[in-house]
């Protein structure tokens, strides 16, 4: 344990499993106080006090948030990590998919970000961290609606960065890969030949394999620390190499 992020308040969304889990755990080490938001908190570790959310519900986020703040009388981190996945082409999904997946990975970001504002803006480090992903930069088949919202986010990383620089609040993103979390597992798990799926997705990213949560969130912790005060309004891509490089086949 560093300690970088010692006497900060850190709200994680999703943060009961996958990914979101793996972050809570990390700035924990790093020395701050976890609120987990999440639809479902039973998953969550002990050490961090949860809150039920539902991050597309706005008057859920504004419940949560406001008692996070009355629980820590501060908050100084937001990571906007809750998500869901998509699958198929743009005739796959219909219009209410469409309005349910962007409302929860893109317009819960503004609905928690907007609920936090308050206190981030009376934090000496304040700093926001979404989960965007390679989707939002990088065209992969059959996941149109996922990197609508993903690009969407990026979007929203910069336009955030610069409303809030002024204010004294960082925002950043981290752009994963395939990590190896619950949603992956359960695309594997419904894919016809669950072997060959896997080994194909490891086979997409340079590196040969899956991207672990932890990698994740040893970026996000750089992101949110103190320690990174110059950096606000970009990413960074945890994906093996995906996204930048072209290996020739060995």
């Amino acid at each position: 344990m560093s300690g970088q992020l010692q006497g900060l308040v850190a709200i994680v969304t999703g943060g009961a499993s996958g990914i979101g889990a793996a972050i809570a755990h990390r700035l924990y080490e790093e020395g701050a106080q976890i609120a987990v938001l999440d639809r479902d908190v039973s998953g969550a570790d002990e050490r961090h006090t949860a809150f039920t959310a539902d991050v597309s519900d706005r008057a859920s986020v504004d419940a949560a948030v406001a008692a996070v703040g009355e629980r820590f009388g501060r908050i100084d981190i937001v990571i906007n990590n809750a998500g869901v996945g998509a699958q198929g082409d743009v005739t796959a999904n219909d219009d209410d998919e469409w309005a349910r997946v962007l409302s929860i990975n893109v317009t819960g970001i503004a609905r928690v970000t907007a609920a936090a504002l308050p206190w981030l803006r009376r934090s000496p480090s304040a700093a926001v961290c979404n989960t965007a992903s390679i989707a939002s930069t990088t065209g992969l088949p059959q996941r149109a609606l996922y990197s609508a919202s993903k690009g969407a986010v990026s979007a929203l990383t910069r336009a955030m960065a610069a409303d809030h620089l002024r204010e004294g609040i960082r925002v950043n993103a981290v752009n994963p890969g395939t990590a190896d979390t619950p949603w992956v597992g359960r695309l594997l798990d419904s894919a016809a030949d669950p072997a060959a799926e896997r080994a194909a997705l490891e086979a997409r990213q340079p590196h040969g394999r899956l991207v672990s949560a932890d990698e994740v969130a040893g970026a996000v912790a750089y992101l949110v620390s103190p320690a990174s005060g110059s950096t606000t309004g970009t990413f960074i891509e945890v994906d093996g190499g995906m996204a930048a490089l072209r290996l020739r086949p060995e």
